[in-house]
């Protein structure tokens, strides 16, 4: 057993109550572990909200970026995880905010090689995190979005699922873990809802001329692949 394997057993024999705000269970923590350690050098990692991942990820990241609220008298998990012994603190910054401001705002200065979306869960916030970090995500890169319990998470998931810039690698309790393909990404601030797998069962009859083509030629050649595929 490795040092960072020993110590999400530590993280994850906390218990549930640990903080108020609710934590990730045990094998969550142990797929994020090992998808974390499969999926390339970590660099740089970034996270919202926070808490018993906080404590795996500052032990798996030497950059780790947290976005997270003041929940003091709300739910304790910043000063929880602020307080653990089993922070690596010298390897975790923290934004301290509404998500919906600091993340929206962040400039970031290196691409992501992990990011855990963990923050406001009504809609369209979710989203909004999506938004903010997908493009810095490298290649390779892992993305895991957790609650997908919730009706607007599933939401998100269920876009996810079918586009071409991610392969979901599994569900674990109510975390996914997605790993990013070399698909280009969609343009954060352009179109082309045509081109994402969500879509393609309306697009046909509903795009604009210019993009007809382009569209018909990639599904005429996504037939083809697949009848060789067989």
């Amino acid at each position: 057993m490795n040092a960072v394997e020993a110590l999400r057993r530590e993280v994850a024999a906390l218990p549930r109550d640990w903080h108020g705000a609710g934590t990730v269970g045990p094998a969550a923590l142990e797929a994020l572990q090992r998808h974390a350690s499969t999926s390339g050098p970590i660099s740089h990692s970034v996270e919202t909200g926070t808490g018993k991942t906080t404590l795996v990820l500052s032990h798996l990241s030497p950059d780790h970026l947290v976005f997270t609220q003041d929940d003091t008298d709300g739910g304790d998990s910043l000063v929880r995880v602020r307080s653990s012994p089993l922070l690596a603190a010298a390897r975790v910054r923290f934004v301290i905010g509404p998500t919906q401001r600091t993340l929206l705002h962040h400039e970031f200065e290196a691409s992501l090689d992990l990011a855990l979306l963990d923050g406001p869960h009504a809609y369209p916030f979710p989203d909004l995190e999506y938004w903010a970090v997908y493009p810095h995500i490298r290649p390779g890169g892992l993305l895991a979005v957790d609650d997908l319990q919730i009706r607007t998470i599933a939401n998100l998931f269920a876009v996810l699922k079918v586009d071409a810039m991610w392969e979901l690698l599994e569900v674990v309790e109510d975390m996914a873990f997605f790993r990013r393909t070399t698909a280009p990404a969609v343009d954060p601030f352009g179109e082309g809802w045509w081109t994402q797998g969500y879509n393609h069962r309306r697009a046909r009859g509903h795009l604009p001329p210019a993009a007809r083509a382009g569209y018909l030629a990639r599904r005429a050649s996504q037939r083809l692949v697949g009848r060789w595929a067989r």
